[in-house]
């Protein structure tokens, strides 16, 4: 019989030399493979374990809740979210009031690049949002989790090199597998019909989408916040306010100086 993962938090309630070492080998005893540990919060620790029955879990809940060192958090099945917190030591921000938004700041790009490209590993249709002021590592953390997703990333729309406007794709790019990438702010102010035909032709493909700046993006289209799957938000530290009219205008400087590309 295959092993199933299962993901074990706990908290520390009294600490003392050799409480991991009991808890490896009460899993041991139980004949529970421990994958991965570590801390993911102060004073707790996550383990993904491997378990040949539900039984074997059953019984190891039954007897973590009669020790006092430690307080079981969570015994579950594990979730993107866990298994990142294992990985990189920390869990990633949750909005409290929307569970879809995702908080990162930029000394955590490589937990933001992780969560991106196991979101992008995903097949079907997925519509990603990302918020962000001016030169906080939007479009580059995409494009780095799309290579570590092993994904072809396509700019619909873009202010990377210079401001781009896709107004078609050539018979290649028409993939599922690929991913596509719009700026709300450029396709909104500098677009035309044939641009938006192209945006609602990728929006049907059942693709991965990213939409940078997509508060402006519904504002002047028929998609709502709502359609999104995921948003994500990147500052440059914890209080950072994301103003889109500074991004608004940074956007048109940025567009002033050699003109932008149109296919």
């Amino acid at each position: 019989m295959e092993k199933k993962e299962w993901y074990l938090e706990y908290e520390i309630q009294k600490n003392r030399p050799g409480l991991l070492g009991d808890i490896s080998s009460l899993l041991g005893m139980l004949a529970i493979n421990i994958v991965t540990i570590n801390g993911v919060d102060q004073g707790r620790r996550g383990l993904l374990i491997l378990a040949k029955n539900d039984e074997q879990i059953v019984r190891l809940d039954s007897i973590l809740h009669t020790m006092d060192t430690i307080k079981v958090i969570k015994l579950r099945e594990p979730k993107l979210r866990d298994r990142l917190a294992v990985r990189h030591g920390r869990y990633i921000q949750r909005d409290a009031d929307d569970k879809k938004t995702f908080r990162f700041v930029r000394n955590e790009l490589g937990l933001l690049v992780d969560f991106m490209a196991e979101l992008f590993k995903q097949e079907g249709h997925k519509l990603i949002g990302i918020r962000g002021m001016p030169r906080v590592g939007k479009t580059e953390s995409v494009v780095a989790a799309s290579v570590c997703a092993n994904k072809r990333w396509l700019f619909v729309s873009s202010t990377l090199l210079k401001q781009t406007i896709r107004n078609q794709l050539i018979e290649d790019e028409y993939n599922a597998d690929n991913l596509y990438i719009l700026d709300g702010i450029v396709s909104t102010r500098r677009a035309n019909e044939r641009h938006w035909q192209l945006v609602r032709e990728i929006m049907r493909m059942p693709a991965v989408k990213v939409v940078e700046h997509p508060d402006i993006f519904v504002q002047n289209t028929e998609y709502t916040i709502n359609d999104f799957d995921y948003i994500i938000e990147l500052r440059n530290d914890p209080d950072e306010e994301i103003v889109y009219d500074v991004v608004q205008q940074t956007n048109m400087f940025a567009d002033s100086d050699f003109g932008g590309f149109d296919f």
